[in-house]
C-alpha cells in the first residue's frame, strides 16, 4: 500500500511539473479558447422585402431568446438590388449566413456549390419533416436528387378590385362564377375615359399576369417533359392573344407605355384602375395605402377552360461557406418551425408554408377576403422553371413588349420564343 500511495504521489508531482512545463503561454492560450467559445455569434439573415421586416425580425428575436448567444442581423436589401449584391457577396465568399431564395435562381446557385445541403438534416431530425410543406414547394428547391431549402412561405395569385369603383358603377362585385368572358364584360363597364378610369391592367407579367391566363387555357410554358417550349401550342398562342386583347382590342387596359410609365400596382391603388391579377405577397400594397385600405378586396382568378393559379414560394437557404454552419442549421431549423410560421402569418408577412399555420394571415386582416389566396392553391400550377431560365426569360421579356405594344402578331411572337426557348432547354442537363 504505501509503495502504491509513493507512486501515485510521485505520478502526481510529475503531472503538475509537466503542465508548468507548458508555460504560462499554454495556459493563457487556453483560457482564450474558452474566452472565445463564449462569444456571440451574429448571423446574417439576407431579405429583399422590407414590408416583411417587421415579421422576420420578430421570429429572429424569438430565436435569439431560445438561443443565447447566436443573434441575428436582418438584412435588408430591394429585390432589384438583392441579386446582384449576393452576386458580388458569392464572387467574394461573403454570402449572407442565411437568406432568402427564390425558384428562379435556385438552380444557378446550387449547380454553383453556393448553397448547404439541408434535406440530409432535415431527415435526421426528428422535428423536421418535409412532410409539413407543400411537396410542389419542397420540389422546388431540389436539385440532383438533394435538397437546400426548407420553405418559408406560398404565394397564390387573386383578383383584386376596387369596391368603390364597382359601387359608383352600380356594378356587382366579382365572384366564384366568374370567367373570362364575364371579365372583359365587367371592365368594360367599368372603364371610364372621361374620369381616366380603366377596368383592367393587363399587366407585363409572368408570375401574376400571363402565366396564370396560359394554365387556365390548358397550355404551358415548359411542357412535363421539361424538353421543349409550350409557347407554340395554340392553347399558349390563343391565351397570349386574350390578354393582349385587354389592352389592344377591347382597350379595357392601360397600354404598354403608361404601364411602363406607372406600374400598374400604382395605378391600382391611386383609383385609376378597377381590378388586376395580383400576387399574394402584396397584401400589405393595399393594407397600408390610404387609399385602398378601405376599399380594396380579393377574389378567386375568373375560370378560363380550367381554373388555375400559378403559385411559388420562397426557400431559407444556408451558404456553403458560412463560418457557422451549425448556428445556422440550428436559426434554419426555427425558421421552418411551426412556432416561426405562426409568427410570419401573424405579422401578415407571408402565407406560411407550414402546414396548418394560414389562419392568422387569413386573420391578419379580416375586410379582405384573404381566404382566397389559400383557397387556391388547391388548383395551383408550380411557377414554371428550369436550369435555363435565367437566359430564356430575356427571350420571353422581348417578345412580350413587341406583342403586348402590337409590334407583332402574338402567334408570331409566340412561335419566335419558342424557337429560342428550345434552343437553351436543349443545352440543360436531363
Amino acid at each position: 500500500m504505501l509503495k502504491r500511495k509513493v507512486v501515485i504521489v510521485i505520478s502526481f508531482m510529475f503531472l503538475m511539473m509537466s503542465m508548468m512545463g507548458c508555460g504560462s503561454k499554454g495556459t493563457s492560450s487556453n483560457v482564450e479558447n474558452n474566452k472565445d467559445s463564449k462569444k456571440d455569434v451574429t448571423l446574417t439573415y439576407g431579405i429583399w422585402d422590407k414590408n416583411q421586416e417587421p415579421g422576420m425580425r420578430a421570429m429572429a428575436d424569438r430565436f435569439e431568446e431560445l438561443n443565447p448567444g447566436i443573434k441575428v442581423n436582418v438584412e435588408v436589401t430591394p429585390w432589384d438590388e438583392y441579386w446582384m449584391k449576393l452576386e458580388a457577396a458569392a464572387t467574394g465568399g461573403a454570402l449572407p449566413d442565411v437568406f432568402w431564395m427564390h425558384t428562379n435562381q435556385f438552380l444557378r446557385y446550387a449547380q454553383s456549390d453556393m448553397l448547404l445541403e439541408v434535406g440530409t438534416m432535415v431527415e435526421k431530425d426528428p422535428e423536421l419533416s418535409y412532410d409539413n410543406y407543400p411537396e410542389g414547394l419542397v420540389k422546388m428547391y431540389e436539385y440532383n436528387g438533394k435538397n437546400y431549402a426548407i420553405p418559408k412561405d406560398f404565394d397564390t395569385i387573386g383578383l383584386i378590385y376596387n369596391r368603390k369603383i364597382f359601387d359608383d358603377a352600380k356594378v356587382p362585385y366579382p365572384d366564384d362564377t366568374w370567367d373570362w368572358d364575364k371579365l372583359v364584360e365587367v371592365a368594360k363597364q367599368l372603364t371610364d375615359e372621361s374620369k381616366g378610369i380603366w377596368g383592367f391592367a393587363a399587366e407585363n407579367s409572368s408570375q401574376s399576369g400571363f402565366y396564370n391566363i396560359i394554365y387556365q387555357n390548358q397550355g404551358s410554358v415548359i411542357k412535363e417533359d421539361l424538353l421543349e417550349s409550350g409557347y407554340d401550342m395554340p392553347e399558349t398562342i390563343e391565351a397570349i392573344q386574350f390578354w393582349t386583347d385587354l389592352i389592344l382590342k377591347h382597350k379595357v387596359s392601360p397600354t404598354l407605355a403608361q404601364m411602363t410609365d406607372t406600374t400598374p400596382i400604382a395605378l391600382f391603388t391611386s383609383g385609376k384602375v378597377a381590378m388586376m391579377f395580383m400576387g399574394s405577397w402584396m397584401i400589405t400594397e393595399l393594407t397600408t395605402n390610404e387609399n385602398t385600405k378601405e376599399v380594396a378586396d380579393i377574389a378567386i382568378l375568373p375560370k378560363g377552360k380550367t381554373r388555375a393559379t400559378i403559385y411559388n414560394g420562397l426557400g431559407n437557404s444556408i451558404s456553403a461557406k458560412t463560418k457557422y454552419p451549425e448556428e445556422a442549421k440550428k436559426f434554419l431549423k426555427f425558421l421552418g418551425s411551426k412556432e416561426a410560421n405562426l409568427i410570419q402569418a401573424e405579422h401578415g408577412s407571408a402565407i406560411p408554408a407550414f402546414e396548418g399555420t394560414q389562419a392568422p394571415w387569413i386573420q391578419y386582416n379580416t375586410k379582405y377576403n384573404l381566404w382566397a389566396f389559400v383557397e387556391m392553391l388547391d388548383y395551383g400550377i408550380p411557377f414554371p422553371s428550369s436550369e435555363t431560365k435565367n437566359k430564356w426569360e430575356r427571350n420571353e421579356e422581348t417578345y412580350r413588349l413587341k406583342m403586348f405594344s402590337g409590334e407583332i402578331s402574338v402567334e408570331e411572337g409566340c412561335k419566335a420564343l419558342a424557337e429560342e426557348m428550345n434552343e437553351h432547354l436543349a443545352t440543360e442537363k436531363k
